[in-house]
């Protein structure tokens, strides 16, 4: 992958698969909460890199699993789709706010905006605009410790007394600055929808989530509160007992320990503490986490003796075997927990994912330096244009590429885009052998108005990208071969999901085929609780519907 501002030049659709599961007849609904008098619980999981595939593999071999026992126990929709980008922060936010990238203004965790300042910037009259968004761990106070910076002693052992306001632990000077009031732009203050955290805060609900940097601060919405205890430890850090440098990422048994302290977030809360365990406030009645495990064994070629990614086509490998197990039985762990604290009655549970990951194919993959071929571009450009900027402004190329220019205009766009499809090369296959390259890996590319028609904006929008390049299948840019998959493309690998309802109030054993979109999380979760989906302006705007219920 990369990140640059050039600063440097299956199916699981048969009812003998589930034991019984079968299509009711009933015509599809939204689901509607019922009374009760007890209060509701919604409890949303997200497994990161996890297949609609995958989750048919594993339940038809692990059929008394408790992932098998979750689908059983309610609604499972198998032609799920997460975001375009298929990235984390797009996919979340997505599921928490009910809109798409081009209403909630975030394309990636590193984006590019036209309109706000650079970072650090105090006096902002006359800056030139035109910013690197970074919300990944890079804001951290401290990257390089699992508590972001916050000082706690006995890490990584103490990471659940890391505190529930992240917000505190991103350094300000990194932050892009408001041109019009010259102050830095925190996450939360740069999503342009509300989400449903602050619905349910406005409601009188207490609300948890755990994800992976501060930044996910994001979620809180525009009020920059909407969650209550937000428990955020750096999965990117450097792991415990590894050289330093070694985050949480590149060693799958790390993972695990990474996901396991969130996991007893999780418990705690749902005993009705805080995540720290140490104030009673009560189960909330919207709270989860985001998986690690998976992605990381996706992306490994290997790790622990055990070989990465996929054998054959949407074939698991024994790596991704592991932690689907492994997610599995930390779910089972929360269910048992609300059944032990009699809130199984009373809680949903929703399981989707951010993204998938792209190739499950391995003999499809082909490893692409995209580095080159941005600096080729910018080289071409001066030729032409020798007192010009370098036309690449800003790059993410994962198994999609989106590219900002510094120049806007379509005689750019259009050169940008006839450069890259007229690239070729070699990249590296599964086994490190040289592989062929066409059209820079490309299989469409959209470049000025037609990108920002893509993303459904206006063409000079500030954020939306000037290039949006859908890669062809097994394409991951990368300079090495450490990886073996990548998200944040739009391949199917990338976007067809899991999505299961599960629980209180959800009809058990059905199995739903038609399409739908992981953004329906966001109304169907407020339904859930008796709340307007309509309070969220992505669902007002884009008409986002619950999911149905048959």
């Amino acid at each position: 992958m990369t990140r640059r501002t050039l600063r440097i030049a299956a199916v699981l659709g048969s009812a003998g698969m589930l034991g019984g599961a079968f299509f009711a007849q009933a015509v599809a609904s939204p689901l509607k909460s019922e009374p009760t008098s007890q209060p509701r619980h919604v409890l949303l999981l997200s497994v990161d890199g996890m297949h609609q595939s995958d989750l048919a593999w594993y339940v038809a071999a692990h059929p008394n699993s408790a992932l098998a026992q979750l689908v059983d126990a309610g609604t499972q929709y198998t032609h799920a789709s997460t975001t375009i980008p298929s990235d984390s922060f797009p996919g979340m936010v997505a599921q928490l706010t009910g809109g798409s990238p081009g209403l909630t203004g975030v394309y990636y965790d590193d984006a590019w905006n036209a309109k706000l300042l650079p970072a650090g910037t105090t006096n902002c009259k006359g800056v030139k605009p035109g910013v690197e968004i970074d919300f990944t761990e890079d804001l951290d106070k401290n990257k390089s410790s699992p508590d972001a910076g916050e000082g706690l002693g006995g890490l990584p052992g103490s990471i659940l007394q890391m505190t529930g306001s992240p917000q505190k632990l991103i350094d300000p000077s990194k932050l892009p600055v408001d041109p019009k009031t010259c102050k830095p732009v925190y996450p939360h203050s740069y999503l342009q929808a509300n989400t449903v955290f602050e619905v349910a805060q406005n409601a009188g609900l207490r609300t948890a989530w755990s994800d992976k940097h501060a930044a996910y601060e994001i979620l809180n919405g525009p009020t920059g509160t909407g969650i209550d205890d937000l428990f955020t430890p750096e999965i990117n850090s450097d792991a415990n007992g590894y050289p330093a440098g070694n985050d949480w990422t590149t060693d799958n048994k790390a993972t695990e320990q990474y996901d396991n302290y969130r996991v007893q977030a999780v418990l705690n809360e749902i005993d009705g503490f805080n995540h720290q365990h140490t104030d009673r406030v009560g189960t909330p009645a919207i709270f989860g986490m985001n998986f690690q495990a998976v992605s990381t064994a996706q992306k490994l070629p290997s790790s622990d003796g055990l070989q990465g990614g996929y054998t054959n086509k949407s074939q698991p490998g024994p790596l991704v075997v592991k932690n689907l197990g492994f997610v599995s039985d930390e779910i089972g762990r929360m269910v048992s927990e609300l059944r032990k604290r009699h809130l199984d009655k009373t809680t949903t549970i929703i399981l989707s994912s951010k993204h998938g990951q792209s190739p499950t194919d391995p003999n499809a993959l082909n490893r692409i330096d995209d580095g080159p071929l941005l600096d080729g571009l910018n080289a071409a450009w001066k030729k032409t244009h020798p007192k010009a900027a370098p036309l690449v402004a800003h790059a993410v190329d994962d198994d999609g590429m989106l590219i900002w220019l510094s120049d806007r205009s379509k005689a750019a766009t259009d050169f940008a885009k006839a450069y890259l499809l007229a690239q070729h090369g070699n990249g590296t296959d599964i086994n490190k052998a040289p592989k062929a390259f066409a059209h820079s890996g490309l299989e469409t590319v959209y470049a000025g108005a037609a990108a920002a028609k893509y993303f459904g904006v206006k063409p000079g929008d500030a954020r939306v990208p000037d290039i949006f390049g859908i890669s062809q299948y097994g394409v991951v840019y990368t300079g090495g071969t450490k990886k073996v998959a990548e998200h944040g493309g739009a391949h199917s690998d990338d976007l067809n999901v899991p999505l299961v309802i599960s629980g209180a109030g959800v009809p058990t054993k059905v199995v739903d085929g038609a399409p739908v979109e992981t953004k329906q999380i966001a109304p169907t979760i407020l339904s859930i609780l008796g709340l307007d989906p309509a309070s969220l302006v992505a669902v007002d705007k884009q008409h986002t519907e619950d999911l149905p219920i048959r």
